[in-house]
């Protein structure tokens, strides 16, 4: 996905490390700012209300508020559904890639399909809930990583509304705070219960 599937421009040559906040502590399903490691702005998501269940569709932006992603709950969905478009989403355009629950029953993985010339499919396992999960290509190769925030200075874990977004090389950014967006829709109870660890290098 060297070409990026979302934004080339957010397409990283080296193992990069996002810093994930929740714009607002009151509500479950707020909004996002994400950072680099030089506390620069990169995305941002809107505070969408007290109400995340309500919220069937969301705008990522990049930092100068242009939309980069829309993605939108498709309606009926036993497997709680949710489709990611380009840009600001236009009626009778086509996704790019969809997210599901892979079962119905239980805690269960997230299961990603891209649409493309040659299609491609993702696997998300662990606890979003707990911000320790891994997002996995086909091929079984942790791609990027959800996990909690150390405070650098104090080694002390942040809480919650504050995580780490770890890419490896090559792998789109934009497309994967898409996927967090959804995560915090669907999974923000926890949906696998083995926390499943990826081999990346500590933050410095």
């Amino acid at each position: 996905m060297k070409e990026g599937l979302v934004e080339p421009a957010f397409v990283f040559e080296e193992e990069t490390y996002l810093t994930v906040s929740k714009t607002s502590l009151f509500f479950a399903g707020d909004g996002f700012s994400v950072y680099d490691r030089n506390a620069q702005l990169v995305f941002r998501v809107d505070s969408y209300g007290p109400d995340p269940h309500d919220r069937t569709e969301l705008v990522l932006m990049d930092a100068t508020g242009r939309c980069l992603l829309t993605v939108r709950r498709k309606r009926p969905s036993l497997h709680h559904r949710w489709e990611g478009y380009v840009g600001e989403r236009m009626e009778g355009q086509k996704p790019i890639f969809s997210v599901r629950r892979s079962s119905i029953i239980g805690r269960s993985s997230v299961t990603v399909e891209v649409f493309r010339e040659s299609p491609e499919e993702y696997q998300i396992e662990g606890s979003f809930a707990q911000r320790c999960c891994t997002i996995f290509n086909a091929e079984k190769e942790p791609v990027a990583e959800i996990r909690r925030k150390v405070d650098a200075s104090t080694q002390v874990v942040l809480g919650k509304d504050v995580f780490s977004l770890a890419l490896r090389p090559g792998f789109d950014a934009a497309f994967s705070m898409g996927l967090v967006l959804v995560l915090d829709q669907i999974n923000g109870d926890g949906f696998v219960e083995e926390e499943v660890e990826m081999d990346l290098t500590a933050e410095e």
